[in-house]
């Protein structure tokens, strides 16, 4: 190791002492962590039982009947967490406050469950021009960087864009959503063959993920998996 690392190094230890953070959930002291131990461990983690393909709970991890009866462009979905409180709080403070140390927190997290397969790229769900210059930051691109050091894949941010601005998918009823995101994005590259890894802070119908996978596919990626922090659950 370096001089300039080992020097590195210990002035972190020296900050993390001198001035010790405090959790952002319950402001307790958390050392050189955004959450305290206890904020972490009560974190709503998704249930191992769920559906393989769109992360919602079902009996025995078996396929939901939704899936079953019509299959969406992606193949499989893994979320980390249930999008409810306090989890909502972390990525609403990246997105709506610009807290680019929640990126870094949520961005370890998605990193860590295993992954069941070596995508040849990942892909943050890109963010339409206007959205992005308002904003200054992809929250897709933010968490991403953390799986692709993980993984040893290449981030995917050139060829596969957002071709219009629409409507927040929040603020619409489900059944307008798929319509709202039809035709949104754009792929530039030939992915014949390929494995692609999509990622996204939150997934609430799966219209968004569904529209891009189907471009996905439709210039020839041969797999189109789903990676999210979180899952929004059905009343």
């Amino acid at each position: 190791m370096s001089i300039a690392a080992d020097l590195k190094k210990a002035l972190q230890r020296a900050a993390t002492t001198l001035l010790p953070q405090h959790c952002f959930l319950c402001a307790d002291a958390s050392g050189d962590r955004l959450l305290c131990p206890a904020c972490f461990a009560g974190l709503p983690r998704l249930s191992a039982e769920h559906c393989p393909v769109c992360a919602l709970p079902t009996p025995g991890a078996n396929r939901c009947g939704a899936c079953l009866k019509q299959a969406p462009h992606f193949d499989a979905t893994l979320a980390v967490f249930r999008y409810e409180f306090p989890l909502d709080r972390l990525i609403q403070s990246l997105k709506y406050a610009h807290r680019l140390a929640s990126a870094d927190f949520l961005g370890r997290a998605l990193a860590r469950p295993p992954t069941p397969f070596r995508p040849d790229l990942i892909l943050p769900v890109p963010l339409a021009p206007a959205r992005l210059a308002e904003r200054g930051f992809n929250q897709a691109l933010e968490i991403a960087r953390p799986l692709s050091r993980a993984l040893g894949a290449p981030l995917e941010i050139r060829h596969v864009r957002r071709r219009r601005d629409t409507a927040p998918q929040a603020s619409l009823p489900w059944k307008e959503r798929r319509q709202n995101i039809r035709h949104a994005f754009e792929c530039e590259i030939d992915l014949t063959g390929k494995t692609v890894l999509v990622v996204d802070d939150v997934m609430t119908t799966g219209t968004t993920l569904d529209e891009l996978a189907r471009v996905l596919k439709a210039h020839g990626a041969l797999r189109v998996e789903n990676r999210v922090l979180a899952r929004t659950l059905k009343d």
